[in-house]
């Protein structure tokens, strides 16, 4: 049997009440146990769904036009005073009492749409504007105007960043480029604050010699299997080189199951080959060629008749996505495209542009080649200063100073037809109006003279002897005058780190390529050793010249390569001795006699 019902607790009088109600949270009464108040849980603001049942019964009486109970458990708020209402006797009562912990928030009103026809169940509506809109519902309109403000703001901050900077209304740049020009030659110096660290001679006889880039419809003199070459005859004094892997062909030509095409089997003598220039003659050696043709621009590359694609790896991982779908909007449906580093920031019409003027160059190109007999010159690359303003300038750059004004003109507009937002950093320097000419004003000639020696000194005293040879080049490091203060390991440590960063200068300025060994003076610190190589590194990373740098070896060498492009600064202000053929000596006449 169970118990019996306790009988209820009368009051004062004898009356009896009635149990406790209970609360929200099952429990019997809504007042502290026996043993005295139940500590809150601090921090605990309810869980999902906590009092679901508590607003499920509320929301009925709404229903119904009932009032709805109230919470015995929230705090009761003070009347809301109005004009005709009588302030309350405790002041205290005007001030609204503080959030605790353990307050509950209600939710907030969930708006409903009309139930269908059928009783079906209320619908969430959906945002305005928002994802999954239809055409007709003004989403797509409001999300265009969004686009639009937003490419409009990129436009506007690609074209400052590409202004670049200023100071007190001049242009601010790391780099200063200055032509001159003259009767015998057009000469382009590059200087790094006011050290120089490029520099081109242009001539007008080097039309034979300086070849890089152009065009040609050659003819095939003879092909060396041995060799898996092919000599190209292009209207120059030497016939060029074609090699086997610069070769383009199609599969479908080469007979299936003879294994890899052989350069007899593609080319044959009298044949007429599309090539382009990759390297200048230099010395005994003819031009190099390759059939894969590619016509530069400013902020494009295009490969005529072919499927590559490619944005340029110095390049931030943004600023490459961003420019992938501008490629995949502008490319080409027969011709590839490659972008180069100078597109950053440009926006979309810009490389439009950029490509139709290739693809109209390229039809001009390929139309000149079907009517034309080999061998002919079918594209030459433009004067030395647009070539060099076309590759280089950007925003980097605090100005290009000319001193010829038919030249300025020239450069002044094709920068305006490019980069408009650079053209007031090109500056004409007037012989008439200047004190100094313009090499002598910015000290090119004295760094010239310095370029030209074979023994280079160090800020701290030490010193670089370059040698050049057929086959390498030798640069050897000398502590000098260098006596350093602390200990012979920190003085040959710092006269390290200055010979890296020259080392690498004098490589740029004079144009040094093919293989290249240093000898740094010997360090016992590994450190040391790792800090000098990272020091060289980082100098090399700002020439755009290719580049392979190996760790110092046992022996205390440093060897790396250069992409020979030219022949060099000394060869191009310079010509051999006619007396001794360049070897630099000469026989002494009484003791070895001249062979008749």
């Amino acid at each position: 049997m169970s118990d019996p019902a306790p009988p209820p607790r009368s009051g004062g009088d004898g009356a009896p009440q009635e149990p406790p109600a209970p609360s929200s949270d099952g429990r019997a009464g809504g007042g502290a146990p026996a043993d005295g108040p139940r500590p809150r849980r601090r921090g605990s603001r309810g869980g999902r769904g906590r009092n679901r049942s508590n607003r499920t019964k509320t929301a009925t009486p709404a229903l119904t036009g009932e009032p709805p109970a109230a919470d015995p458990r929230l705090p009761e708020l003070p009347e809301r005073l109005r004009e005709e209402t009588p302030a309350p006797s405790d002041p205290a009562a005007l001030v609204p009492r503080k959030p605790q912990i353990g307050d509950s928030r209600p939710a907030p009103p969930v708006e409903e749409e009309a139930t269908e026809e059928g009783g079906g169940t209320a619908r969430r509506r959906r945002r305005r504007g928002g994802r999954g809109r239809g055409a007709g519902g003004g989403g797509d309109g409001a999300a265009s105007t969004r686009t639009a403000i937003a490419d409009a703001d990129a436009d506007a901050e690609a074209t400052g960043r590409r202004r670049g900077r200023e100071r007190k209304g001049r242009p601010v740049g790391r780099y200063l480029m200055c032509v001159s020009r003259s009767p015998k030659a057009t000469q382009i110096a590059v200087l790094e604050g006011r050290s120089l660290i490029e520099h081109y001679v242009s001539r007008p006889a080097d039309d034979v010699s300086q070849i890089h880039g152009n065009i040609y419809q050659g003819r095939v003199q003879n092909v060396l299997p041995g060799m898996e070459a092919a000599f190209v005859d292009i209207a120059t004094p030497k016939n060029a080189v074609l090699y086997r892997g610069d070769v383009q062909y199609d599969e479908e030509d080469v007979e299936p199951g003879s294994g890899p095409a052989r350069i007899e089997h593609l080319l044959r003598p009298r044949q007429s080959v599309l090539v382009q220039v990759t390297k200048n003659p230099i010395g005994s050696k003819g031009a190099r060629l390759t059939q894969e043709v590619s016509l530069p621009g400013r902020f494009m590359v295009l490969i005529p008749n072919s499927s590559t694609y490619g944005i340029s790896k110095r390049l931030s991982d943004d600023e490459r996505k961003r420019l992938r779908s501008i490629l995949d909007k502008v490319k080409l449906p027969s011709h590839g495209l490659i972008v180069r580093t100078a597109a950053e920031g440009a926006s979309r019409e810009e490389l439009e542009r950029d490509v139709a003027r290739l693809q109209a160059q390229w039809d001009e190109i390929d139309a000149k080649a079907r009517r034309s007999s080999a061998p002919t010159l079918l594209y030459r690359e433009p004067d030395m200063a647009v070539r060099a303003i076309r590759e280089e300038f950007n925003s980097t750059y605090r100005g290009v100073v000319l001193d010829d004004r038919e030249l300025y003109e020239e450069v002044r507009d094709y920068v305006g037809s490019i980069t408009p937002e650079l053209v007031d950093r090109v500056e004409l320097h007037d012989l008439s109006e200047e004190p100094l000419p313009l090499f002598e004003q910015y000290h090119v000639h004295e760094q010239l003279h310095k370029a030209l020696d074979r023994k280079v000194w160090l800020p701290s005293g030490g010193s670089l002897i370059i040698e050049r040879t057929e086959a390498l080049t030798v640069i050897d490091v000398n502590t000098g005058k260098n006596v350093g203060r602390s200990s012979l390991e920190e003085t040959v440590y710092r006269n390290n780190l200055e010979a890296a960063e020259e080392v690498a200068r004098q490589l740029r300025l004079r144009d040094i390529g093919g293989i290249i060994v240093i000898d740094f003076i010997d360090m016992e610190v590994a450190s040391n050793r790792a800090d000098v190589m990272k020091a060289f590194r980082d100098a090399l990373a700002r020439d755009k010249t290719r580049t392979q740098v190996f760790d110092i070896s046992e022996l205390g060498l440093v060897e790396m390569t250069r992409k020979r492009i030219g022949e060099g600064l000394v060869e191009s202000l310079s010509a051999p001795c006619p007396t001794c053929e360049g070897r630099g000596i000469l026989f002494e006449e009484g003791l070895f006699p001249e062979l008749r």
